[in-house]
């Protein structure tokens, strides 16, 4: 069997982290693609959700590495394991919610924005301490910038929603 380098690592001013909720690293960026898709390498500790939200400017895509992602989107529910990819489509509310052992997965966006909404929301990791909070008005004002709505808190599923506001 051939032998390949490990790729170098990703340095560390691609590197965020989001209080104790979310790791990311910047594989590639919109400014690196002209904007066409971003790609990052997301753990998530376990038990973690994301608020329930929807993007009215971008797909996410997200591909499963290692651990578990249930995903609520619009009317769907999955869980994905490693190896399992799926598409949220503009405009579709939608939560994720880590397994409990926690997630590892690559997140593309199309066109780019979620790679540079962790970047200029998050910390660096290098600079993170245990105590490190999620500064959620500067996360909900660079979410407004990029046309994300926030529809409700971590746990809340779009079956929830009122109606009109489900895909």
């Amino acid at each position: 069997m051939n032998q390949y380098p490990a790729p170098p690592p990703v340095s560390q001013d691609r590197q965020f982290v989001l209080g104790q909720h979310l790791r990311l690293s910047i594989l590639i960026s919109a400014e690196e693609t002209g904007g066409q898709f971003d790609l990052s390498d997301v753990t998530l500790p376990g038990g973690a959700w994301t608020p329930l939200h929807l993007h009215t400017r971008y797909e996410e895509r997200l591909w499963v590495v290692s651990g578990a992602l249930t995903v609520w989107a619009g009317p769907d529910v999955f869980t994905l394991r490693p190896g399992d990819f799926y598409v949220i489509a503009k405009n579709t509310p939608h939560t994720i919610n880590a397994g409990p052992d926690g997630a590892r997965a690559l997140n593309l966006t199309n066109p780019g924005k979620f790679a540079e909404l962790i970047s200029r929301t998050g910390t660096p990791a290098h600079l993170a301490r245990p105590e490190t909070e999620w500064d959620m008005a500067l996360f909900q004002a660079v979410t407004d910038e990029f046309g994300d709505v926030v529809l409700g808190p971590p746990g809340m599923t779009p079956a929830e929603l009122d109606p009109t506001l489900r895909r």
